[in-house]
Protein backbone atom coordinates (compact mmCIF):
# COMPACT_ATOMS: atom_id res chain seq x y z
CA UNK A 1 0.00 0.00 0.00
CA UNK A 2 1.51 3.48 -0.66
CA UNK A 3 2.12 5.57 1.98
CA UNK A 4 -0.85 8.03 2.68
CA UNK A 5 -1.59 11.62 0.91
CA UNK A 6 -1.31 13.53 4.41
CA UNK A 7 1.49 11.47 5.70
CA UNK A 8 3.50 11.72 2.26
CA UNK A 9 2.87 15.86 2.49
CA UNK A 10 4.23 15.29 6.37
CA UNK A 11 7.45 13.43 4.93
CA UNK A 12 8.03 15.89 2.10
CA UNK A 13 7.97 18.78 4.37
CA UNK A 14 10.41 17.52 6.70
CA UNK A 15 12.87 15.53 4.14
CA UNK A 16 12.95 19.26 2.67
CA UNK A 17 13.91 20.93 5.87
CA UNK A 18 16.34 18.39 6.90
CA UNK A 19 15.63 15.21 8.43
CA UNK A 20 14.88 16.44 12.11
CA UNK A 21 16.04 13.04 14.11
CA UNK A 22 19.22 13.09 12.70
CA UNK A 23 20.47 16.57 14.25
CA UNK A 24 23.99 15.49 16.23
CA UNK A 25 23.17 17.41 19.15
CA UNK A 26 20.70 16.64 21.11
CA UNK A 27 19.74 19.99 22.02
CA UNK A 28 18.68 20.28 18.61
CA UNK A 29 16.82 17.34 18.05
CA UNK A 30 15.12 18.43 21.15
CA UNK A 31 14.26 22.24 19.56
CA UNK A 32 12.92 20.61 16.31
CA UNK A 33 10.61 18.21 18.04
CA UNK A 34 9.31 20.94 20.63
CA UNK A 35 8.77 22.98 17.86
CA UNK A 36 7.16 20.31 15.00
CA UNK A 37 4.48 19.56 18.02
CA UNK A 38 2.35 22.61 17.34
CA UNK A 39 1.90 21.51 14.30
CA UNK A 40 0.24 18.33 15.02
CA UNK A 41 -1.87 19.58 17.97
CA UNK A 42 -5.50 18.49 17.20
CA UNK A 43 -8.72 19.66 19.14
CA UNK A 44 -10.02 17.43 22.28
CA UNK A 45 -13.18 17.40 24.16
CA UNK A 46 -13.41 19.14 27.34
CA UNK A 47 -11.72 17.43 30.31
CA UNK A 48 -13.17 17.87 34.16
CA UNK A 49 -9.08 18.34 35.31
CA UNK A 50 -5.82 19.01 34.00
CA UNK A 51 -2.95 18.85 36.89
CA UNK A 52 0.21 19.14 37.14
CA UNK A 53 1.60 17.06 39.86
CA UNK A 54 5.41 15.72 41.06
CA UNK A 55 6.33 12.55 42.61
CA UNK A 56 9.47 11.46 44.19
CA UNK A 57 11.61 9.31 41.47
CA UNK A 58 14.58 7.04 42.27
CA UNK A 59 16.75 10.75 41.85
CA UNK A 60 14.89 13.51 42.56
CA UNK A 61 11.44 14.87 42.15
CA UNK A 62 9.56 13.82 38.95
CA UNK A 63 6.75 15.56 37.03
CA UNK A 64 3.36 14.12 36.88
CA UNK A 65 0.04 15.70 34.61
CA UNK A 66 -3.07 13.94 35.58
CA UNK A 67 -5.87 14.28 33.09
CA UNK A 68 -9.33 13.01 34.62
CA UNK A 69 -12.01 13.07 32.26
CA UNK A 70 -15.60 14.31 32.55
CA UNK A 71 -17.56 11.11 34.74
CA UNK A 72 -20.91 11.59 33.08
CA UNK A 73 -22.76 9.07 35.01
CA UNK A 74 -20.08 6.87 36.59
CA UNK A 75 -19.27 6.90 40.33
CA UNK A 76 -16.24 5.73 42.37
CA UNK A 77 -13.19 6.29 41.49
CA UNK A 78 -11.36 6.24 37.93
CA UNK A 79 -9.68 3.99 35.92
CA UNK A 80 -6.34 5.16 34.67
CA UNK A 81 -3.81 5.07 32.46
CA UNK A 82 -0.27 5.60 33.29
CA UNK A 83 1.62 6.84 30.06
CA UNK A 84 5.21 7.54 29.04
CA UNK A 85 5.91 9.43 26.23
CA UNK A 86 7.81 8.80 23.19
CA UNK A 87 10.79 10.54 21.42
CA UNK A 88 13.90 8.02 21.79
CA UNK A 89 14.33 8.74 25.78
CA UNK A 90 16.36 11.72 24.50
CA UNK A 91 13.45 14.11 23.37
CA UNK A 92 9.86 14.93 24.63
CA UNK A 93 7.88 16.14 27.79
CA UNK A 94 4.29 16.26 29.15
CA UNK A 95 3.98 19.10 26.65
CA UNK A 96 4.87 17.19 23.35
CA UNK A 97 2.17 15.10 24.35
CA UNK A 98 -0.70 16.83 26.13
CA UNK A 99 -3.03 16.78 22.90
CA UNK A 100 -2.54 12.79 22.47
CA UNK A 101 -3.46 12.83 26.40
CA UNK A 102 -6.20 15.07 26.69
CA UNK A 103 -7.81 12.87 23.42
CA UNK A 104 -7.04 9.62 24.57
CA UNK A 105 -8.70 10.82 28.44
CA UNK A 106 -11.69 12.10 26.92
CA UNK A 107 -12.55 9.13 24.49
CA UNK A 108 -11.94 6.60 26.71
CA UNK A 109 -13.33 7.88 30.00
CA UNK A 110 -10.30 7.48 31.70
CA UNK A 111 -7.89 8.81 33.84
CA UNK A 112 -4.45 9.40 32.41
CA UNK A 113 -1.40 10.34 34.68
CA UNK A 114 1.32 11.29 32.29
CA UNK A 115 5.20 10.96 33.43
CA UNK A 116 8.15 13.38 32.66
CA UNK A 117 11.11 10.25 32.73
CA UNK A 118 14.59 11.51 32.94
CA UNK A 119 16.14 12.25 29.53
CA UNK A 120 19.17 10.69 27.84
CA UNK A 121 22.39 12.06 27.51
CA UNK A 122 21.99 13.53 30.26
CA UNK A 123 20.63 10.23 32.27
CA UNK A 124 21.37 7.10 30.68
CA UNK A 125 19.91 4.04 31.14
CA UNK A 126 18.25 2.73 32.92
CA UNK A 127 16.77 5.68 34.23
CA UNK A 128 13.94 6.11 32.17
CA UNK A 129 13.18 3.22 32.98
CA UNK A 130 13.71 3.31 37.09
CA UNK A 131 11.24 6.27 36.74
CA UNK A 132 8.95 4.35 35.10
CA UNK A 133 8.69 1.82 37.61
CA UNK A 134 8.78 4.35 40.30
CA UNK A 135 5.85 6.43 39.16
CA UNK A 136 3.60 3.00 38.39
CA UNK A 137 4.42 2.07 41.80
CA UNK A 138 3.70 5.66 42.77
CA UNK A 139 0.21 5.90 41.16
CA UNK A 140 -0.87 2.62 42.67
CA UNK A 141 -0.02 3.60 46.14
CA UNK A 142 -1.96 6.49 46.01
CA UNK A 143 -4.84 6.36 44.12
CA UNK A 144 -6.59 6.45 47.15
CA UNK A 145 -6.09 10.10 47.34
CA UNK A 146 -6.12 10.85 43.55
CA UNK A 147 -9.46 9.25 43.65
CA UNK A 148 -8.03 6.39 40.74
CA UNK A 149 -8.86 2.74 41.09
CA UNK A 150 -5.88 1.01 41.90
CA UNK A 151 -7.30 -2.10 40.79
CA UNK A 152 -7.72 -0.67 37.16
CA UNK A 153 -4.44 0.50 35.98
CA UNK A 154 -2.48 -0.08 33.13
CA UNK A 155 0.46 1.15 31.86
CA UNK A 156 0.92 2.82 27.35
CA UNK A 157 3.09 4.83 25.60
CA UNK A 158 4.14 5.57 22.11
CA UNK A 159 7.96 4.73 20.57
CA UNK A 160 10.61 4.62 23.47
CA UNK A 161 7.23 5.52 25.35
CA UNK A 162 5.90 1.93 24.45
CA UNK A 163 9.12 0.74 25.41
CA UNK A 164 8.74 1.52 28.47
CA UNK A 165 5.24 0.77 29.06
CA UNK A 166 6.12 -3.03 28.17
CA UNK A 167 9.20 -2.87 30.52
CA UNK A 168 7.15 -1.87 33.37
CA UNK A 169 4.37 -4.61 32.69
CA UNK A 170 7.38 -7.24 33.11
CA UNK A 171 8.91 -5.33 35.52
CA UNK A 172 5.47 -5.93 37.97
CA UNK A 173 3.68 -8.26 36.82
CA UNK A 174 2.86 -10.54 39.99
CA UNK A 175 3.49 -7.22 41.76
CA UNK A 176 0.68 -4.77 41.08
CA UNK A 177 -2.36 -6.33 38.82
CA UNK A 178 -2.01 -4.02 35.83
CA UNK A 179 -4.83 -4.35 33.30
CA UNK A 180 -3.52 -3.60 30.29
CA UNK A 181 -0.11 -2.51 28.12
CA UNK A 182 -0.93 0.08 25.38
CA UNK A 183 2.16 -0.23 23.05
CA UNK A 184 2.00 2.22 20.09
CA UNK A 185 4.75 1.58 17.94
CA UNK A 186 6.87 0.27 20.59
CA UNK A 187 10.68 0.13 20.46
CA UNK A 188 11.05 -3.37 21.76
CA UNK A 189 14.34 -5.13 20.90
CA UNK A 190 17.37 -3.01 20.18
CA UNK A 191 19.44 -6.12 18.93
CA UNK A 192 16.04 -6.65 15.87
CA UNK A 193 17.57 -7.57 12.45
CA UNK A 194 14.15 -7.47 10.06
CA UNK A 195 12.58 -6.13 7.04
CA UNK A 196 11.02 -3.05 7.84
CA UNK A 197 14.52 -1.48 9.38
CA UNK A 198 15.89 -2.19 5.64
CA UNK A 199 12.66 -1.32 3.70
CA UNK A 200 12.19 1.91 5.94
CA UNK A 201 15.59 2.69 6.78
CA UNK A 202 15.06 6.42 4.96
CA UNK A 203 12.68 8.79 3.82
CA UNK A 204 9.99 8.36 6.32
CA UNK A 205 11.32 10.82 9.21
CA UNK A 206 12.72 8.33 11.89
CA UNK A 207 15.59 7.04 10.05
CA UNK A 208 17.75 3.72 11.20
CA UNK A 209 21.12 6.08 12.02
CA UNK A 210 18.43 8.03 13.42
CA UNK A 211 17.60 4.80 15.72
CA UNK A 212 21.39 4.01 16.21
CA UNK A 213 22.18 7.84 17.55
CA UNK A 214 19.49 7.62 19.97
CA UNK A 215 20.79 3.78 21.42
CA UNK A 216 24.01 5.55 22.04
CA UNK A 217 22.73 8.37 23.59
CA UNK A 218 20.50 6.39 25.75
CA UNK A 219 22.36 3.06 26.14
CA UNK A 220 25.75 4.14 25.75
CA UNK A 221 27.57 0.25 26.08
CA UNK A 222 25.67 -1.47 23.23
CA UNK A 223 26.13 -4.90 25.24
CA UNK A 224 23.60 -3.05 26.92
CA UNK A 225 20.66 -3.82 23.68
CA UNK A 226 20.21 -7.87 25.17
CA UNK A 227 19.06 -5.92 29.00
CA UNK A 228 15.61 -6.87 29.10
CA UNK A 229 14.81 -3.42 30.62
CA UNK A 230 16.27 -1.93 27.66
CA UNK A 231 14.82 -4.30 24.92
CA UNK A 232 11.57 -6.18 26.58
CA UNK A 233 11.32 -8.63 23.55
CA UNK A 234 14.95 -10.14 25.15
CA UNK A 235 12.59 -11.02 28.52
CA UNK A 236 13.41 -14.73 29.58
CA UNK A 237 9.80 -15.27 29.94
CA UNK A 238 7.17 -12.77 28.94
CA UNK A 239 4.21 -15.50 30.65
CA UNK A 240 1.74 -13.73 33.29
CA UNK A 241 2.02 -9.39 31.69
CA UNK A 242 -0.44 -7.65 31.42
CA UNK A 243 -2.48 -7.95 27.92
CA UNK A 244 -1.36 -5.88 25.46
CA UNK A 245 -2.64 -3.76 22.30
CA UNK A 246 -0.44 -2.75 19.90
CA UNK A 247 -0.40 -0.41 17.45
CA UNK A 248 2.08 0.02 14.29
CA UNK A 249 2.43 1.38 11.10
CA UNK A 250 3.93 0.41 7.56
CA UNK A 251 6.19 2.65 6.73
CA UNK A 252 8.01 2.33 10.47
CA UNK A 253 11.49 1.08 10.93
CA UNK A 254 9.90 -0.33 14.01
CA UNK A 255 7.04 -2.06 12.31
CA UNK A 256 8.63 -5.64 12.45
CA UNK A 257 10.06 -5.65 15.61
CA UNK A 258 6.82 -4.61 17.45
CA UNK A 259 4.50 -7.15 15.23
CA UNK A 260 7.14 -9.80 16.35
CA UNK A 261 6.39 -9.03 20.10
CA UNK A 262 3.16 -9.53 19.39
CA UNK A 263 3.85 -13.25 18.49
CA UNK A 264 6.18 -13.55 21.57
CA UNK A 265 3.27 -12.40 24.12
CA UNK A 266 0.44 -14.90 22.23
CA UNK A 267 2.86 -17.70 22.62
CA UNK A 268 3.50 -16.79 26.44
CA UNK A 269 -0.64 -17.21 26.74
CA UNK A 270 -1.00 -13.14 27.17
CA UNK A 271 -4.18 -11.73 25.32
CA UNK A 272 -3.43 -9.72 22.54
CA UNK A 273 -4.89 -7.29 20.16
CA UNK A 274 -2.73 -5.73 17.53
CA UNK A 275 -3.35 -3.09 14.42
CA UNK A 276 -1.00 -2.10 11.86
CA UNK A 277 -1.91 0.93 9.59
CA UNK A 278 -0.29 0.56 6.60
CA UNK A 279 -0.14 3.63 5.25
CA UNK A 280 1.06 5.56 7.92
CA UNK A 281 4.74 6.25 9.31
CA UNK A 282 6.50 6.49 12.95
CA UNK A 283 5.28 9.01 15.02
CA UNK A 284 1.74 9.50 13.63
CA UNK A 285 -0.76 8.93 16.96
CA UNK A 286 0.57 12.33 17.51
CA UNK A 287 0.18 13.92 14.21
CA UNK A 288 -3.83 13.97 14.78
CA UNK A 289 -3.80 17.89 13.76
CA UNK A 290 -2.16 16.92 10.31
CA UNK A 291 -3.36 13.05 9.83
CA UNK A 292 -6.85 11.86 10.13
CA UNK A 293 -5.92 8.52 10.25
CA UNK A 294 -3.99 9.40 13.99
CA UNK A 295 -7.58 10.21 15.37
CA UNK A 296 -8.67 6.77 14.26
CA UNK A 297 -5.68 5.29 15.98
CA UNK A 298 -6.89 7.08 19.26
CA UNK A 299 -10.50 5.87 19.05
CA UNK A 300 -8.99 2.54 18.31
CA UNK A 301 -7.18 2.62 21.01
CA UNK A 302 -9.35 4.40 23.49
CA UNK A 303 -12.11 1.65 22.83
CA UNK A 304 -9.12 -0.93 24.02
CA UNK A 305 -9.00 0.84 26.97
CA UNK A 306 -12.44 1.14 27.96
CA UNK A 307 -12.88 -2.44 27.03
CA UNK A 308 -9.77 -3.41 29.90
CA UNK A 309 -10.32 -1.22 32.45
CA UNK A 310 -14.41 -1.33 32.86
CA UNK A 311 -15.73 -2.14 36.47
Amino acid sequence: MALHPQAQAIVDAANAAGVPFEATDHHAVRSGYAAATRFYVHPSPALAEVSDLAFPGPADQRPLRLYRPARGSAAGPAPVLVFFHGGGWVVGDLDSHDHLCRYLAAEAGVAIVAVDYRLAPEHRFPAAFDDAVAATRWVARNAATLDLDAARIAVGGDSAGGNLAAGVALALRGELPLTQQLLIYPAVDFTADNASLRDNASGYMLTTRAMDQFADWYLGDPALKRDWRASPARAADHAGVAPATVITAGYDPLRDEALAYVETLRAAGVAVAARNYPDMIHGFARMGGKLDTAREALDYAAAELRAALRP
